[in-house]
């Protein structure tokens, strides 16, 4: 198999190159060489996807069974992608988000959920995170003259996050002492690992599959709770979990998402939050890792490394977390109800 990954050096998109060398494939990468460092092993052309001589350049002369998309966030940007890659490869692989989805969080949601309204040739004025993936979804659909493989994470962890939301955490649990947990310990929910995410990919990729799957982990793989129990023991520090309840926390302006990364006060709007889905992926092939393994992995990968230069090369990673001052105050009030 010869596989294009436009991306290919953080994260997903480095979870797939690494998965695509383990099975022997032949790998190109096609990035600017700004946002990480490349997997030995493969080919990589340099160049941005946002200049039509750079994608001229990257398809002269080449072919790929497929295309693996993990970094287009802007409809005629991956438009511009699609139309330069037709006839260059059989699939291409567009990684989506479950955000495309206009019912979500609101709704339960399957393959079948509405998408959000937008262009395949809107340009990043023209809305917000999910309504661009819609339209970048379109974009592949109406542009690459082939198979198009439409897949729409969930809630994606793993060794080299470039989020901060599981590093948030670990870097937290691993300082000790009394931690704010939020709402409800019991909460269901669904985390899904990069790395079954890349194999999953690659496996209908071999397939030549022109379809859509959406892909997380299956209902109430873990709990809140457990999650970040898994967290405590990973790190083998000394973490007290205080479990403050979702109306406190909201009284004392915690941000859902970022402050206490993957909270979210479940009411009205949010009832579909931890309910997307999964049995079309289950059925194609889908197979989901323990979340104890992800976060025991990501922990292996992170606690050793330099987190000032991490936070400095992902800024992503500066929004996550509870100021310690804020978290001691909110302690304090916890304890004086």
């Amino acid at each position: 198999m010869r596989i294009l990954v436009i991306g290919g050096s953080v994260f997903l998109g480095r979870a797939i190159v690494e998965e695509a060398l383990r099975r022997g494939y032949e790998v190109t990468t096609f990035n600017r060489g700004k946002s990480g460092e490349d997997v030995p092993g493969v080919t990589a052309v340099r160049g941005d996807r946002e200049v039509d001589a750079d994608l001229a350049a990257l398809a002269e002369g080449r072919e790929w069974d497929a295309i693996v998309d993990v970094c287009g966030f802007t409809p005629r940007v991956v438009a511009a992608s699609a139309r330069a890659l037709s006839g260059h490869a059989a699939t291409y692989a567009y990684i989506s988000s479950v955000s495309a989805i206009s019912t979500w969080p609101a709704e339960h949601v399957d393959e079948s959920a509405p998408l959000w309204e937008c262009s395949p040739d809107a340009g990043p004025e023209d809305g917000d995170y999910g309504i661009l993936k819609a339209g970048c979804e379109r974009a592949v659909e109406r542009y690459f003259e082939g198979n198009a493989l439409i897949l729409q994470p969930g809630l994606i962890l793993g060794p080299w996050e470039n989020v901060g939301r599981l590093p948030s955490w670990l870097r937290r649990i691993s300082r000790g002492g009394r931690v704010v947990a939020p709402g409800d310990p019991e909460l269901p929910m669904q985390l899904i690992d990069a790395r079954d995410i890349a194999a999953f990919t690659l496996d209908q990729a071999v397939k030549s599959t022109g379809d859509r799957f959406m892909l997380t982990g299956p209902a109430g793989n873990t709990t809140f709770g457990r999650w970040l129990t898994d967290c405590v023991e990973a790190t083998g520090s000394d973490a007290e979990l205080v479990w403050v309840d979702d109306r406190f926390l909201t009284d004392h302006e915690v941000q859902p998402w970022t402050e206490l990364p993957l909270w979210m006060p479940i009411g009205a709007g949010e009832a579909g939050v931890w309910g997307v889905m999964t049995g079309k992926a289950e059925a194609a092939g889908l197979r989901c890792r323990p979340v104890s393994e992800t976060v025991r992995d990501t922990w292996d990968w992170l606690k050793d490394r330099d987190h000032a230069a991490l936070e400095e090369r992902l800024p992503h990673w500066r929004r996550h977390g509870l100021a310690p001052d804020k978290e001691a105050r909110i302690l304090s009030d916890w304890d004086a109800r």
